[in-house]
């Protein structure tokens, strides 16, 4: 088993390190859509939701994937050859400020909209009344995972683990985007 488990795992770096931005973005796809299968399986769903599956894993292979392939290569940029303890705090800083906030929002439309089919009202009403407590909440929780990943991840690696991390959320975020009308299925 473990030779087989290095064997993927060489690969995987390989993929990496030849094609980023692909591998990144399965990557993400794929951890996306493992935690809705697992959201799903939390909140009762009785038989999985084939199509609401794909589309939380487009997000993640069309969005988070790429989102964070390229928030990670601009912020190398912005902070060129800097490290230190106040370099990452700044990286966790403007990450908090800017992408946090979007991140969440955007989630909260595209689930609304495009995994669930609700109309604009519907969904600005949703994301009007539960957007602070999750934003809140993210401030809670994502800059010490920010902190972990600029202080301690190689650049090639903070989109995996972000990722990795991001499917835990993404269960949170999937129950508390959910409606009533997914128990239905």
């Amino acid at each position: 088993m473990s030779d087989t488990v290095n064997e993927a795992w060489r690969k995987y770096l390989l993929q990496l390190q030849l094609h980023p931005l692909r591998t990144k973005a399965i990557t993400s796809g794929v951890l996306a859509g493992c935690s809705d299968a697992v959201a799903q399986k939390i909140s009762g769903i009785k038989k999985l939701q084939l199509r609401r599956l794909l589309l939380v894993m487009l997000y993640g292979f069309a969005y988070g994937g790429p989102f964070g392939h390229f928030l990670h290569k601009l912020m190398d940029k912005i902070f060129k050859g800097k490290k230190g303890n106040k370099t990452v705090a700044k990286k966790v800083l403007l990450e908090q400020l800017t992408s946090s906030p979007w991140n969440n929002l955007f989630f909260m439309m595209y689930y609304g909209l495009v995994v669930e089919g609700r109309p604009w009202g519907l969904v600005k009403s949703k994301v009007r009344k539960d957007y602070p407590s999750i934003q809140l909440t993210a401030w809670k929780f994502w800059p010490i995972v920010a902190w972990v990943n600029y202080q301690y991840m190689p650049l090639q690696f903070r989109v995996l683990f972000h990722s990795f991390v991001a499917s835990c959320w993404a269960i949170f975020l999937n129950l508390k985007a959910r409606t009533v009308a997914t128990k239905k299925a």
